[in-house]
């Protein structure tokens, strides 16, 4: 029986939640941090933590269904019993792309959410994501993740109409300065300062590419950079750097093939 269950004034609570990140603590231990459904970025004690079951278990991105209690409801406190839903990580440890896209968003959420505060939003949202790593669409879903963790945070950006006044049926930039849409006519003169809005965020959604998704993932990694950690010392967690990087030098390599490709079928022709 743990010293939880001899206390009769507990804080205690039962929720589902992802797992967002574990860090070893004392010799077998872990501190768990998760984004749960009502409580928010919650954190805790595991004890046997660095087990190999209970590491099965806490990887990033898995569903768990949690007990969590403390003496004090602002101290640490434990997780007392936690069972897997749902094995995420599994499915995608041959596809370095997706499982980078995993690992950003739960080091986002791990390193912007204040914790315990409720984004029960937040949490269905990247519930959603980590569902729609079977899509082929799963870039776009990502950016849309990203774009709904920054209005949640208070940084939204406004893409349905141009900051200038111009046709929104022609928005082509994003302001770095303002977030906001700018139409290709207005921003004509200043395009070497503004950020490219992917088409499948222009009202009229255009094609979805690799190239698209890219801009996208810059799109939003750049307010990520200069709004939300700015003040962070840390600046933008590891993982998210790594994925843009990674995804970059994928759309580098396709582009190259492509081109290749099509000199073939030149000289062929």
């Amino acid at each position: 029986m743990s010293w939880l269950s001899h206390n009769t004034h507990m804080e205690e609570w039962r929720d589902q939640g992802i797992v967002l990140a574990v860090r070893p603590h004392a010799e077998n231990g872990a501190v768990l941090s998760l984004l749960t459904e009502e409580h928010g970025r919650h954190a805790g004690y595991v004890h046997g933590g660095q087990s190999s079951k209970m590491r099965g278990i806490l990887e990033p991105g898995n569903l768990v269904s949690v007990a969590w209690g403390a003496r004090i409801a602002d101290n640490l406190g434990a997780f007392t019993m936690i069972e897997q839903e749902r094995h995420v990580t599994a499915g995608l440890m041959g596809d370095p792309l997706k499982l980078g896209v995993l690992l950003a968003a739960c080091s986002l959420c791990d390193a912007a959410l204040p914790e315990r505060e409720g984004h029960a939003g937040l949490f269905y949202g990247l519930l959603a994501l980590l569902e729609s790593m079977d899509n082929e669409l799963w870039g776009v879903v990502y950016v849309m993740w990203e774009l709904a963790l920054l209005r949640e945070l208070g940084f939204g950006l406004e893409l349905s109409k141009c900051a200038g006044g111009g046709d929104s049926e022609r928005l082509a930039w994003v302001s770095p300065k303002s977030g906001q849409a700018v139409s290709e006519e207005a921003g004509a003169p200043y395009k070497g300062k503004l950020l490219p809005l992917p088409n499948f965020l222009k009202s009229q959604k255009g094609e979805v590419t690799d190239q698209e998704i890219l801009k996208g993932v810059e799109l939003t990694g750049y307010f990520l950079k200069h709004r939300v950690f700015i003040q962070d010392s840390r600046g933008i967690p590891e993982d998210r750097l790594r994925f843009e990087e990674r995804f970059a030098k994928y759309v580098d390599r396709q582009e190259r093939e492509d081109l290749e490709e099509s000199i073939k079928q030149d000289v062929k022709g």
